[in-house]
Order: C-alpha cells, then sequence, then structure tokens
C-alpha cells in the first residue's frame, strides 16, 4: 500500500483510482441473480414490511409457546436484580457506574464512595438520567460512555446513540453542574474519534464533508477543532487513506493528567496500524511493526504490545504476544532511536488478555490454557518484576477498574458455575478484599464443568469447556447448545453463565464454549492461524469440537445445536451449510451472512484484514468457499434456524439475516427470523429487549433439542 504525504490535501491519483475501482467492484459483486438485493434497503418501505411480517411469525409461533412467557419472566428477573452487582470505575470524583433497571430502562450515569460501595446499600448521586433525558428530547437515546478531561474530570464528552447505533452524537456535559455546556462543543451523529487536549481543544476524526470517510464508513481525516468554533473552522493536522479501516487521533497522558505524546493511528486493517506522532518539527511516523498497539504511560516507560515477532534494528527479538516498554524521555527525545525492553513474553500456552495502569504500577491479566492470573508489575532500578496477585484460582480474572490517583484496582472473577464476584485491590496496603458477589441465578449445584480438547483436520488441538449434569448418562442424548466466535483475536474466557443457567442448564441440559483458532485464547499466533486464506480454519476447528461431543456420547445430532453471534454468526451459518447433519438446532444472532457481499454492507469493508477481499479474484475464491449465503442451495436439509439482527445494526448490517431467511424461504425451508427495530449490534437496547431476545432464543432451542 502507497503511504501519502502525512499532510497532503490531495491523495495520489494511483490511490484514489485505486480505491474507486475497488469500491466500483464491490458494488456489483455478486449481485448477478441475486433476488433478495432489496432488502439490503435498512429502512425501505417494502424492506421493514417484509421484516413486520417475518416479526409477526416468529413471534406468533415463539411467543405462543408455553415455555416462552416463563423464560421471559425469569431472565428478566436476573437482569433487572436489584442485588446484582453495580460495576463501577475507579475515577477521581467517585466511584461510577451505569444502571439499567425496570424504573431506568435507558439507565442512569451515577457515582458513589468506596465507603459507601462496600455497604449492601450503596447511596448513589445521579450524574446524568439518560431516560429522563430521551423523554426531554424525546428520542431513543442510548448512551454509549463518556469521556471526561483529566485531571479534574469535570468536563465530559457525552455519546448517544439514536437506538443503538455504533453512529453517535457528542455533546460536552459539565458533572458539577450536571448538565450540557450552553454552547459547548457538539459533534453531529456520526461514527467518530475524539480526544480532549485542554478545555478548549480537541482532536477529531469525523466525516467531514466529501471524501474524508474510508470504504468502511469510518473516517480518515483528523482535525483540531477549538472551542466556540463550527465544524467548517476545524484545521486538518492528519490525514490516513480513504483504503484504511480508519483514522483516529490518540493522546497519552500520565496518571497526573499530563500530555506527553499526542497522535494519530492509521488502522490499516482489522490487525495492522501504523502510529504517528505529531512533534514541533512536525508528525514523525514510528518505526514500530504494523501489528503493534501503543497501550499507555506508567513509571516514566511508554509501553506497547507486540502481535507479531519483532527484531529491532540491531536489537534483541521480541515474541509475538509480548509487551515491551521504552524509557519515555529517551522516546520522547528520539522516538525513532529509543531502545526497548522486554515486560512480558508468553509462553506456549499462554497468552496476555488484559492491562491496565495505576499510579505507579502495571497491571496484567495473563492467559494459561484459557485461565486467567493476575500480576502487578513495577519497574524499579533498570528492570521489571511481576508479583502474583493471590485472587481465586481455576477462574476468569478480569481487571475491572484501575485508579490514576493511587495503586488500586477492581477485579471480576468468575467462571461458568461459580457467580461474579468483585474484589479491590489495594497495593500499597497489599490488601485483597471481596466486595461484592452476584447473587446467583440458578442452581449450578447440579453441574459440572470440564475442559476437553477435539482434534481438528489439521490434527490441532482445541479446547473447550463442557458444562453438563453430573448425573449424565453418557447415550448421546443430553440436549447442548455449542457456542463459539473465533476471530479478531477475542478469546472466550470462562464467566457466569447466568440467565442461560436458569434458562437452560436447570432443565437438565448441557453448554458447550469453544475456544477456536481465529480467538485470542493463545495469542495472536492463535487468531493469525484462522485468517483471510486460512479462515475455513475456523470453521474446521468448530466442527471437530461438534463431532468430539457426539463421539464422547455427550450429544447426538438430534440434540445438538450450534449458537455465536456477528463473527460468530458466520461462524454456524459456514457451520450448518457445510456439515449441517451434525445439528439440530441454529442460534445466529447478527450474523454476517453473504461474504461475497460483505465489504458493501455496513462496516464490512473494515474486515477485510480478517477475511480478505472478494473484489480481488484470489481471495474471493477462498471466501466463495465457505460463504454461507451462496452455500444455502435446493436439495439440501438445513437445520431450522433463528435468525436475529437488529434495523439499527449499523456495524453488521441486517441485510445479511435477513437475505438468509428470504432465501431460505425461496429454496422452501422453514425457519425463524425475528429482527429487533431498534438494538444496534447487541440487538436490544435495553433489558427488556435483552430478556426477549433470551425468551425467544432459549424457547427455540427447547422446541428443537428438548422432548416436549
Amino acid at each position: 500500500m502507497n503511504t501519502p504525504p502525512l499532510f497532503s490535501a490531495v491523495l495520489p491519483l494511483a490511490a484514489s483510482a485505486t480505491s474507486r475501482t475497488l469500491s466500483q467492484e464491490r458494488t456489483t459483486l455478486a449481485t448477478t441473480n441475486d433476488p433478495f438485493l432489496w432488502l439490503e434497503d435498512t429502512e425501505g418501505q417494502a424492506a421493514l414490511a417484509w421484516v413486520r411480517a417475518e416479526n409477526e411469525k416468529t413471534l406468533g409461533v415463539l411467543q405462543s409457546d408455553p415455555r416462552y412467557r416463563h423464560f421471559y419472566e425469569q431472565a428478566l428477573s436476573i437482569l433487572e436484580a436489584k442485588d446484582r452487582i453495580a460495576y463501577v470505575s475507579l475515577e477521581r470524583r467517585g466511584l461510577e457506574n451505569f444502571w439499567q433497571d425496570e424504573n431506568q430502562a435507558r439507565g442512569i450515569w451515577r457515582r458513589t464512595t468506596l465507603e459507601s460501595y462496600r455497604s449492601q446499600d450503596p447511596q448513589w448521586q445521579t450524574i446524568l438520567d439518560v431516560d429522563a433525558l430521551a423523554i426531554a428530547e424525546n428520542r431513543n437515546w442510548v448512551f454509549q460512555g463518556a469521556s471526561c478531561l483529566p485531571p479534574e474530570e469535570r468536563l465530559c464528552l457525552i455519546s448517544l446513540s439514536d437506538g443503538g447505533k455504533d453512529a453517535a452524537s457528542i455533546r460536552e456535559f459539565d458533572r458539577d453542574a450536571k448538565a450540557f455546556v450552553a454552547d459547548g462543543f457538539y459533534l453531529p451523529e456520526g461514527k467518530q474519534h475524539v480526544s480532549w487536549v485542554d478545555g478548549d481543544t480537541l482532536l477529531v476524526a469525523r466525516d467531514w464533508g466529501e471524501g474524508t470517510l474510508t470504504q468502511a464508513g469510518y473516517p480518515f481525516v483528523v482535525k483540531e477543532l477549538k472551542r466556540a468554533h463550527p465544524l467548517s473552522e476545524a484545521r486538518e493536522i492528519f490525514r490516513g487513506e480513504p483504503t484504511d479501516v480508519q483514522t483516529r487521533p490518540f493522546v497519552l497522558r500520565d496518571s497526573e493528567g499530563r500530555i506527553h505524546v499526542t497522535g494519530a493511528t492509521r488502522v490499516i486493517s482489522s490487525s495492522e496500524y501504523e502510529h504517528v506522532v505529531f512533534r514541533p518539527d512536525g508528525p514523525v511516523k514510528l518505526n514500530l511493526p504494523k501489528k503493534a498497539a501503543m497501550i499507555g504511560l506508567v513509571g516514566g516507560r511508554l509501553l506497547v504490545k507486540l502481535d507479531e515477532e519483532w527484531t529491532p534494528s540491531g536489537d534483541i527479538s521480541f515474541g509475538a504476544g509480548s509487551l515491551i516498554s521504552y524509557d519515555l524521555a529517551q522516546w520522547k527525545q528520539d522516538p525513532l532511536r529509543a531502545k526497548a525492553s522486554l515486560v512480558f513474553q508468553p509462553g506456549s500456552r499462554q497468552a496476555l488478555s488484559e492491562l491496565g495502569t495505576t499510579k505507579n504500577l502495571l497491571i496484567l491479566t495473563i492467559l494459561e490454557n484459557v485461565q486467567s492470573k493476575a500480576f502487578v508489575y513495577k519497574y524499579d532500578q533498570g528492570a521489571w518484576s511481576a508479583t502474583p496477585i493471590p485472587l481465586p484460582e481455576h477462574t476468569d480474572v478480569s481487571l475491572s477498574a484501575a485508579s490514576d490517583e493511587a495503586d488500586q484496582a477492581m477485579f471480576t472473577v468468575s467462571s461458568y458455575l461459580r457467580p461474579t464476584s468483585v474484589w479491590y485491590f489495594d497495593a500499597e496496603s497489599k490488601s485483597l478484599e471481596e466486595l461484592k458477589k452476584t447473587p446467583s441465578a440458578f442452581d449450578a449445584s447440579n453441574h459440572v464443568v470440564e475442559q476437553f480438547e477435539a482434534t481438528s483436520r489439521d490434527g490441532t488441538s482445541i479446547p473447550y469447556f463442557l458444562v453438563r449434569p453430573k448425573n449424565a448418562r453418557f447415550d448421546g442424548a443430553i440436549p447442548t447448545l455449542l457456542y463459539g466466535y473465533g476471530g479478531f483475536q477475542i478469546p472466550l474466557l470462562p464467566s457466569y453463565l447466568g440467565p442461560v443457567g436458569r434458562l437452560w442448564l436447570e432443565q437438565g441440559n448441557a453448554y458447550v464454549v469453544a475456544n477456536l483458532r481465529g480467538g485470542g485464547e493463545f495469542g495472536p499466533q492463535w487468531h493469525q492461524a484462522a485468517q483471510a486464506a486460512t479462515k475455513q480454519t475456523t470453521w474446521d476447528d468448530f466442527i471437530a469440537v461438534a463431532e468430539d461431543l457426539i463421539r464422547r456420547k455427550i450429544t447426538s445430532p438430534r440434540w445438538l445445536g450450534a449458537i455465536g453471534g456477528s463473527q460468530g454468526g458466520l461462524l454456524v451459518g459456514a457451520a450448518i451449510t457445510q456439515r449441517p447433519e451434525l445439528f439440530n438446532a441454529a442460534i445466529i444472532q447478527v450474523p454476517l451472512f453473504d461474504m461475497l457481499r460483505y465489504t458493501s454492507l455496513g462496516a464490512g469493508a473494515s474486515w477485510i484484514g480478517e477475511y480478505g477481499d472478494p473484489a480481488i479474484a484470489e481471495q474471493r475464491a477462498w471466501i466463495e468457499g465457505y460463504s454461507p449465503y451462496q452455500k444455502l442451495v435446493a436439495g439440501k436439509t438445513y437445520p431450522v434456524p433463528l435468525i436475529l439482527t437488529s434495523t439499527k445494526d449499523d456495524r453488521v448490517n441486517p441485510a445479511h439475516g435477513r437475505k438468509a431467511a428470504a432465501k431460505l424461504a425461496a429454496l422452501g425451508k422453514p425457519y425463524f427470523y425475528y429482527e429487533n427495530i431498534g438494538g444496534g449490534h447487541s440487538a436490544a437496547a435495553n433489558l427488556m429487549e435483552y430478556a426477549r431476545e433470551l425468551a425467544l432464543e432459549f424457547t427455540y432451542a427447547s422446541k428443537r433439542l428438548c422432548s416436549e
């Protein structure tokens, strides 16, 4: 890929022409003999009429099942439980939380103190009531978070989405006044990234007009916006390329809120980046590998995570999945010649899961065979030292909050059958205490968790977790749901099953989570083994787990169902079109499905790095080999699927699910289709919608896999 001058106002002609050509090819790809292109008109009158008719049919069947109302009420009672954990962040102004319940469907942003949070009944102070705001403005607002200006954190940029879309409007809010700032910063709806520089200055990447969005629909132009200035007066400071996924600004601050670096990151693909820092003498492109991410600052060190092996010129080699650091002062003086040192390098069955920084410390959670532990890392006298944090073993440990003001952090500890708990860690006093615990959502006493391995087509061992009844008879008759994802280096880790336990496990059923290649369970190599030309590997791994469950006589095709969402929806689609005889149910949530047109739908072009580009003949060939939409054919029997999507999903366009259902109908194949008119990529904008989704899924699963 040719890189234009960093401040060039005009892209090289060749790059622009190539972008137009690929765009035209993507627009025409796979349109021949596709009678359902009209369903890609997301808000079109005809398409929405079709959606409403499909919803009516599906709800008519599933909601009339006597199990539905019971499942809905049980799910909602768990989701809205008053004694469920209020997860918090550790902010300078206190512990903050976003809360939804039956009285606050859209939610409230609120704060309390650590002392109050420790109590059974914390006293909360409301910062923003999103329900009240939605009523006052007659909008279906969904709160998407806030970015507050350090170190005071009084002024915040709040993102509000219409119905749950990724695109959001951004408004300035004063936490002291608990009100939006009159004539404050306001950015109209769009997919955008914003970073505070100071109280009067923002770095903004957004849609600035014609020619400023990538093929994926994300911004690639960064501008500096001053207070009280219109968007038209923002000053351009950097642009990437229209063939990128996106470009986003960044500001690196220390724990005191002091800025050390500003810059921009070009997201070249879903896993490749180019970092540029802004210096007084002009921008500097960093000499990091493409699969590297700048993480943050702690203890006078700059942290960088590597997703590929890297040997800096004349230096030692760092393995893929490593974390390295630079002396900040040396790096700021000359970022191209500063020397890196190793912080952490994973072993063969390890992966760096999460990291966070406190005032002086680095905290890592590290996976080992898909189970995690937490460590404190400290830089002192020229070296990093690691100390384990003694949290419960054989669980998933997740870093949920870290403080900039002190060396304090919070963790969530969970497993499939163990209710999630929140732990508070104070490194200075070396104290560790359990603050909160999720109430039991289901009776787990009759189930057990086991970890097995299946052998995939190429001989690789694929781990999976099986949650099954203790007294199971291995006669192949346990109703079982097999869940997977396998993409974008995202690991599936043990977490409390909550509503799944109540609606599925308590009925004497089994639940399986497969740790497929393409995910991040064993670091970047595990991801890259099932990417682009080798993406079929993910589907092979999933099929291998299904076959292993059958071989062990845990279940059999009559009693086995597949479930997955987004990339996982593509996974399930590939599984049931390649090996339909293995499954009797398929829950396909907000899926990718038509992979020959995915780059023209929603944010699809941003995932070319994961799947390849169907506009390029060689890459189209491997995509065509598994694209589920094209694999739905006459003369083949598929497990009757339940397809769930959302009209407001501007990430994975609902046309994928719509067209799959319409094609099944044309082939005379049975299916269920439900599209939430709101909800975004989560397919649910509030707890009631989520409860409805769960009730539909488990009513369907019970009809397909359990005895009537």
